[in-house]
This record gives structure tokens, C-alpha cells and sequence, in this order.
């Protein structure tokens, strides 16, 4: 979230962004609600200076002997409407802590301006699109007929947005993973984690899900447990509540989850195939980093996203979020896309942030140097690296050949026992 003091001092600043990203934030309430409190503190503090004073006086009067009854009665006085007035603040700064977690991170200067994802500029592209003699088929044509995705029974055992993966599609998946997980781990250094895939209610305010996507989560009955909708939710709160060591910084951290949407607002939209389903795979890439850093640990964080896609030679491009696409966390976002032939479109496949201190203040997340008085709130960065089912979506429809199979990229060969291909059943 954004410092309550920097709301109050850059008012219009915050009211810009809010626009620029067209959000709806209640401004008003907030200025109405911070009015208030500044109403309210002048006399608040009068008071208790004069209960303090008369506490003193209270003192003089019983030692010279005198009736303090009536200074008694003016206290009694005193300290009820102090009650009444700390209640009122009370009130008005717990309205305004809630306002502030409503209030999306402002962007980068660097962050072009636009309404939606068809402003988001082209950044680079790499790799050659794939030329075939014959009509590419979507991945969902494909894995049926290889007999490696069953969406039939998938929607019959739990309903609709699941996929059961079967035989080489789920050795494909799994491959994946792996072939992921090690790349980052070992070329990249990253240290691995298997985080839990629920979590509670301050995880997910932590890093922004929460109060804004409730709706777009599943959440237990009965429980204050979250599943999470991707593992930065999990690893970024790794350190929640915590102060590490300036020194140890950046601290990168690689996950693989599952990965729980309800997908609320999705209606109509990617509902067949692998594309947009209410559960998924993925490899997360976070980082913590110091304030100056995190710049350039985003453009590095992206490039490592971006050697998973070259090392299976698939096509993308890099597009940088424009103010109306941002996330709601993130300060400056970069998309990779990959080409898909079956449906001729380039889709995403990994959203790389920096969310500067925006999930540290809310985590409680900081960093202190040896020697150092004060402590600072560390930087957070997160992106996919990558979102498995659509990458595996991008090998199928870029690998397919004329006659139904479908080639294994030579980077997965030793992860697929030496399948190279995968045949029509």
C-alpha cells in the first residue's frame, strides 16, 4: 500500500494515478475521513494536556489542605469527552487505513500512458514464427486427438475451466516443471521453495490480493485459508514481518504451486482449451531487493523469463503495460507474449513487476544495515517464469507437424526419457 502520509501530502499525484489507471478509488471518503481526523486531534490534544494540568492541581488543593471535589467533577467531564473523541479518531484512522489498501501503486515515470492492453508498446520481439503446409490446429484440437488432454471428464468429475492431463501431456507438464525449476535454480540462482498452497487472510493482504480480489479467489469454508492464485503470494511473504540483513540482499527466491482463479469476470472468454482455467501450474521468480536495485533486478528478473522461452525456441514478443493495463500492486510491468499458430495471436505467458515498497509496507517487510539506526523497506519484484499449461499450449500449437504429432523441443528431450515426439493415439 501507499504511505498514509504520502496520500495526505501528494493528494493530487495519488488522484492522477488513480485516474491514469482507471481505477475506482474513494478519494473523497478518504479527504473526508482525513479531514475529520485533523478536526479532531487540536482539541483531543488540548484536552489531555488539561487533564494532565489538572492532575497536577488536584495535588496543590490536597496538600494545602483544600476541597478538590470540583476539580474532580471538571476531570470526570474532561476524560468523557476525550473517550468520545478517541473513538471518533479511532474510527476515522481505521476508515482511512482501509481506504489506503483500496489505492493502486503509482507508476513508474517510465510507464507509458494508455486506456488498455491495445496500448501496451512493443518492446522487442524475438524468434521466428513457425511456417507450416498446413493449418495449425489450437491446442485443444491437438491434445485430443494425441489423447493427452481430457476436458470431457474433467468437466464431468469437478465442471467447467479444468483439464485432466494424461500420458505424454502429463509427462510434458511435468517436464516442464522441471526443466524450469533447474534452469533457474542452477543457472539463474535462485533457491528453491515448496510453499504451502493455502494461506490466511493478512498473506494475501500482504502482497494486495486482498481486500481488492476477493472475488477472484476460492476461499475455505470456515477457515480463514486462502488457496492461492500464485505463488507470489506464498514466497513473497516468505519474510512477512520480518527485517533482514541489507547484506543478504536481493534474496531470489523460484517456486512451483498450483495456481487457484475463480476467473470472476471472465465470462465468455478463452473458455475452451488451457489457456484460462480456474486451476494451473506455474513457476514463480520473486525477489527482494534494496530500493536502489530493483530496476534493474526487473530487467534482469525478465531476461530469466525470457531464456525459458528461447532454450524451447518459441517465438515472443515483450510488451511494456501501459497505466490502464497495470496491475493493482505493480509499479512497472513487463509481458512476455508468446506466438501461438492455432490461434494466430501472441498470448501472455509471464507478467514480470516491481512493486518498489508497495507489498513491503504491507507485509511489514525491511532491511537494516549493520550500524544503521533505522531500517528501510525492502523492494519486491515477482514474475512467471513460466506459466506452464500455456507454455505448454505455446509447444504444442508451435511444434505440431502435417501429419497430427508433435515434436518434444530438444531442451525437454532428457526430461521426457528421450520421447521425441508425440504421436496421435
Amino acid at each position: 500500500m501507499l504511505d498514509l502520509k504520502f496520500v495526505r501530502e501528494n493528494f493530487e499525484k495519488v488522484k492522477t494515478s488513480v485516474a491514469q489507471r482507471r481505477a475506482k478509488v474513494n478519494l473523497e471518503a478518504f479527504q473526508e475521513l482525513d479531514s475529520k481526523r485533523r478536526d479532531i486531534l487540536p482539541e483531543l490534544e488540548s484536552l489531555r494536556a488539561r487533564r494532565n494540568q489538572v492532575s497536577a492541581e488536584v495535588g496543590k488543593i490536597k496538600k494545602q489542605g483544600g476541597d478538590p471535589s470540583g476539580v474532580f467533577a471538571e476531570m470526570k467531564e474532561v476524560g468523557g469527552r476525550i473517550k468520545e473523541l478517541e473513538e471518533k479518531l479511532s474510527s476515522a484512522e481505521a476508515g482511512l487505513k482501509d481506504l489506503v489498501l483500496t489505492i493502486p501503486n503509482i507508476p513508474d515515470a517510465s510507464v507509458p500512458e494508455g486506456k488498455g492492453e491495445e496500448d501496451n508498446p512493443v518492446v522487442s520481439t524475438w524468434g521466428e514464427k513457425p511456417r507450416f503446409d498446413f493449418e495449425p490446429l489450437n491446442h485443444w484440437d491437438l491434445g485430443e486427438a494425441l489423447d493427452i488432454i481430457d476436458f470431457e471428464r474433467a468437466a464431468r468429475m469437478t465442471g467447467a475451466r479444468f483439464a485432466v492431463m494424461k500420458g505424454a501431456g502429463a509427462r510434458l507438464e511435468r517436464a516442464l516443471t522441471s526443466f524450469m525449476l533447474d534452469i533457474h535454480t542452477t543457472e539463474h540462482g535462485y533457491t528453491e521453495l515448496l510453499p504451502p498452497f493455502m494461506v490466511n487472510s493478512q498473506a494475501m493482504t500482504g502482497t494486495g490480493q486482498l481486500p481488492k480480489f476477493a472475488e477472484d479467489l476460492f476461499k475455505l469454508e470456515n477457515t480463514d485459508y486462502w488457496l492461492i492464485p500464485t505463488a507470489e503470494v506464498p514466497v513473497t511473504n516468505m519474510h512477512m514481518n520480518e527485517t533482514v540483513d541489507t547484506e543478504e540482499l536481493p534474496i531470489k527466491y523460484t517456486a512451483y504451486t498450483p495456481c487457484f482463479r475463480s476467473e470472476a469476470g471472465s465470462h465468455g472468454k478463452d473458455v475452451r482449451g488451457l489457456i484460462r482455467l480456474h486451476q494451473f501450474d506455474k513457476v514463480e521468480l520473486v525477489r527482494f531487493t534494496r530500493p536502489e536495485d530493483s530496476f534493474d533486478h526487473l530487467e534482469e528478473l525478465t531476461a530469466n523469463a525470457e531464456e525459458i522461452l528461447r532454450r524451447l525456441n518459441l517465438p515472443y514478443q515483450k510488451v511494456v503495460l501501459c497505466t490502464g493495463d497495470l496491475g493493482f500492486s505493480s509499479a512497472k510491468t513487463y509481458d512476455l507474449e508468446v506466438w501461438l499458430p492455432g490461434q494466430d495471436k501472441y498470448r501472455e505467458i509471464s507478467s514480470c513487476s516491481n512493486f518498489l515498497d508497495f507489498q513491503a509496507r504491507r507485509a511489514g517487510i525491511r532491511c537494516k544495515a549493520k550500524g544503521q539506526k533505522g531500517t528501510d523497506l525492502v523492494h519486491t519484484l515477482n514474475g512467471s517464469g513460466l506459466a506452464v499449461g500455456r507454455t505448454l499450449v505455446a509447444v504444442l500449437e508451435n511444434y505440431q507437424r502435417a501429419d497430427g504429432s508433435v515434436a518434444i523441443p530438444e531442451a525437454l528431450v532428457p526430461y521426457m526419457g528421450g520421447l521425441t515426439e508425440i504421436k496421435p493415439a
